[in-house]
């Protein structure tokens, strides 16, 4: 067929458009993935994140005040750290009433408005759960204490050992994961009751069905409120063994209070922590089937268990499903800050191929309980860390900060420390268990405050760099780890980051790459350098003797920007600085992308309908009648 010479030039430009991303579908909708699948789950500590009010503490309209940047980063599901009624004592997982909202927070009200709000910008809320224990100020342990009929045995409550001087001695050998018995003797009840966290957090007792019942009650009242789901805190310690028995010593440390000091084998990773998962995942089935118009409601759990115990989380050897994302945190416990690059193609495979087909990956780089990504692997590294990430297949996790970096702030005082373990372990030892550091607030701005609080004192010091390490600045730099966050979720929407396969290699020590690929697109590859040192790396046996590469998203320190092409004989000596990273995409001479070939044969409809259009009007232009019509050449 023919086609005029602007058409022919519009179709060569479609072809061989060498910009960034050009080539890259993005769709929202046209594929089988749920919307929990493929997306980006954004912790919110909320103490933390923004005080609407200046008494120092972050609180719910301070979040709701924030939504709108989350919508601009591309963000669609968010959870939020606990904001029920508590203590406060471990800062929201001591909960006093689980269908009230902490003052300090706000009000129910405050809740549904950032629920609307959320929903209105097409994020997602998901709530932090904290069944394995209550506040000892809730009203179930205050009857369960005094004995009252049909609280009698809400909790673990167990005689103890009574000594022949009358000394009665816990019921065994249970550490607490916070230091010291996991028991407390409580003098009114006159029997010890188990605490696995501070004693102020007594364990439920999920052998008793009018526990698990209760607890259904608060998960079905939060999702009658639109949560789309929940993160379920420390599963993995629901249930303990009823015959009480000692657990194994460890041979790690000489402390018996240390919580490192036995194997703890009868009190995490029962068998029936797992069939309560999977009770929970069918009323959350049953939930999202009854309101199909609305979408699926899903778990989440944290449980720092082996790799088996999370595959069965998923899905046990009979298919029973559980939860929908067992928490995946070997970025966090396998992989240190000193790892190399076997040590990350390693912990990505091993997830893989543990887990059950048919299933979503997730990967979770960073919380609120463990050191901030800047710290663990260097401020050069946060932009490789986020490339790996977002562009691994499945699930990301991110916790609040590190899209710009931040870093955990070491030099607390003692006088200003707040969290329960370190104040447990004393003056001299506490800096080295602490998770205040991480847990600072949020730089906003070089504001006083970091922008979080016009109060005179926050509930923990902001840290000193902020006048330089905020999301102000980094908004208005030409290049920041922000930019390079966004530009990672934006390249998240294309069919190849969604469905494409998988593979991925040590290049060397230092390096690693992997590679996302889907028929009929263009292969995307993330190259990551995790050692100090400038790396010249060859991708030769890498790539698929491509036409070129064309940068997709590279760090603020690379020497690449987006949209650069990179010819093929530069393929053996790519320049990555220490701890970088960048994505790259493949184009192949053999491969037009669906989109182009989409688009070609619009273009070429288009074409036919103007060819046409003009005939009919040079037809009615020159007035020709039949005969004139059949002597002229067309």
């Amino acid at each position: 067929m023919y086609a005029p010479p602007l058409i022919q030039i519009l179709l060569f430009s479609l072809l061989y458009s060498g910009s960034a991303m050009s080539g890259l579908v993005k769709s929202e909708t046209e594929d089988f993935i749920d919307w929990w699948q493929h997306t980006v789950f954004y912790q919110i500590y909320p103490r933390s994140f923004k005080d609407s009010n200046g008494d120092g503490i972050g609180d719910l309209q301070g979040i709701t005040s924030k939504l709108p940047y989350l919508a601009e980063t591309g963000i669609t599901a968010a959870w939020l750290s606990p904001i029920f009624q508590s203590p406060m004592v471990d800062f929201g997982y001591d909960i006093s009433d689980y269908k009230q909202i902490q003052p300090e927070y706000g009000t129910m009200q405050d809740f549904e408005e950032l629920i609307d709000t959320a929903y209105g910008l097409g994020i997602k809320i998901v709530l932090d759960f904290v069944p394995n224990h209550s506040s000892d100020q809730h009203e179930w342990f205050k009857k369960s204490a005094a004995k009252e009929p049909g609280f009698e045995d809400f909790y673990v409550w167990q005689d103890g050992i009574l000594q022949e001087n009358g000394t009665r001695l816990p019921p065994n050998n249970w550490q607490s994961v916070f230091y010291g018995s996991a028991w407390e003797w409580h003098e009114a009840r006159q029997q010890f009751y188990l605490h696995q966290f501070t004693k102020e957090q007594p364990d439920l007792n999920f052998r008793n069905p009018k526990v698990v019942q209760a607890m259904d009650d608060v998960i079905l009242f939060w999702l009658n409120k639109g949560v789309a789901g929940f993160r379920i805190d420390a599963v993995n310690h629901l249930f303990e063994d009823e015959s009480l028995r000692d657990e194994p010593l460890s041979g790690k440390t000489q402390d018996p209070l240390s919580y490192d000091y036995s194997k703890h084998i009868y009190t995490k990773d029962l068998p029936e922590v797992l069939e309560m998962i999977q009770h929970w995942r069918r009323l959350l089935d049953d939930f999202s089937s009854k309101h199909p118009e609305r979408p699926t409601r899903i778990m989440m759990t944290e449980a720092y268990a082996g790799i088996s115990k999370l595959a069965d989380y998923y899905e046990d050897h009979d298919g029973v499903r559980g939860s929908h994302l067992p928490f995946n945190f070997h970025f966090i416990t396998d992989v240190k800050g000193d790892a190399d690059a076997r040590d990350f193609v390693y912990n990505v495979e091993k997830w893989l191929i543990y887990m059950p087909r048919g299933h979503a990956a997730n990967w979770v780089m960073g919380n609120h309980d463990n050191p901030r990504v800047a710290s663990r692997f260097g401020a050069s590294s946060v932009d490789a860390m986020n490339m790996l990430l977002l562009t691994l297949p499945g699930v990301a996790v991110t916790y609040n900060g590190e899209e710009l970096g931040m870093e955990d702030y070491r030099d607390i005082s003692w006088q200003d420390t707040v969290d329960p373990p370190a104040r447990n372990v004393g003056k001299k030892l506490y800096k080295e268990v602490s998770r205040d550091p991480e847990r600072t607030p949020f730089q906003w701005s070089n504001e006083v405050n970091a922008g979080f609080s016009t109060a005179p004192k926050t509930w923990l010091p902001v840290h000193p760099n902020y006048p330089e390490l905020n999301l102000e600045a980094q908004k208005a730099a030409n290049k920041s780890h922000y930019s390079v966050y966004k530009d990672l979720i934006e390249l998240r929407h294309s069919a190849i980051m969604r469905l494409g396969r998988f593979n991925i290699e040590p290049i060397s020590r230092s390096v690693f790459a992997f590679k996302r690929s889907y028929p009929n697109f263009e292969t995307i590859i993330t190259i990551i350098n995790v050692s100090d040192r400038e790396q010249l790396v060859d991708l030769s046996e890498f790539v698929n003797r491509p036409k070129k590469l064309v940068v997709e998203v590279s760090g603020v320190d690379s020497k690449y920007e987006e949209g650069d092409r990179i010819p093929v004989d530069e393929a053996s000596k790519l320049n990555l600085p220490p701890g970088g990273g960048i994505v790259l995409s493949e184009r192949s001479s053999a491969v037009m992308s669906q989109q182009r070939r989409n688009l070609v044969k619009q273009l070429i409809q288009s074409a036919n309908v103007v060819l046409v259009g003009l005939l009919v009007y040079n037809l009615w232009r020159h007035k020709w009648t039949k005969v004139n019509f059949n002597q002229h050449q067309f």
